[in-house]
């Protein structure tokens, strides 16, 4: 466990970053809309989305689970998404790689909030208790199909000034 923190207090921080991951990725992802880079925002969103990733990997477990995998993925891909922004300061390509890097992360960070309301809220919970239910199917396919789209479109429209 990280810090000392009882296992209850800790999760209650790996969900409170988790959630402003979320929050601030999507004013980011809006931001890429109008073509505004939203520094500030932006550093919040890939801080608070890598410690998501880097807490979810302090959980006690004793064998490697698909959360760790998606944990794996995402900061691979904010990896890429800093070189892209800050290393190499959004020049040609690395414009639209960030930018699928930085939605993509977003994604896997939503996706699992869908994967943990369907474990913890017992309404979902009753519709797919395992998962592989076509409401959680659908939601998660919707949520694809949003985060697909939204990714491209943010990639077409983003052309901030020179950073």
């Amino acid at each position: 466990m990280m810090l000392g923190m009882s296992e209850p207090t800790f999760t209650v921080v790996h969900v409170i970053l988790s959630l402003i991951g979320i929050a601030t990725g999507l004013v980011v992802l809006g931001g890429m809309f109008g073509s505004h880079p939203l520094p500030g925002w932006t550093a919040v969103f890939l801080a608070t989305t890598v410690l998501t990733s880097v807490t979810g990997f302090q959980f006690p477990r004793d064998h490697l689970m698909p959360s760790h995998v998606v944990g794996i993925i995402s900061l691979l891909l904010l990896a890429i998404a800093i070189v892209a922004l800050y290393g190499r300061r959004l020049a040609r390509a690395w414009r639209w790689i960030y930018v699928g890097c930085a939605a993509a992360a977003l994604y896997l960070n939503v996706f699992i909030l869908v994967v943990q309301s369907f474990q913890k809220l017992p309404a979902l919970a009753q519709l797919a208790p395992t998962q592989s239910e076509p409401p959680f199917v659908v939601a998660q396919l919707v949520v694809l199909v949003i985060f697909a789209a939204l990714g491209i479109a943010a990639a077409i429209k983003f052309r901030p000034a020179v950073l």
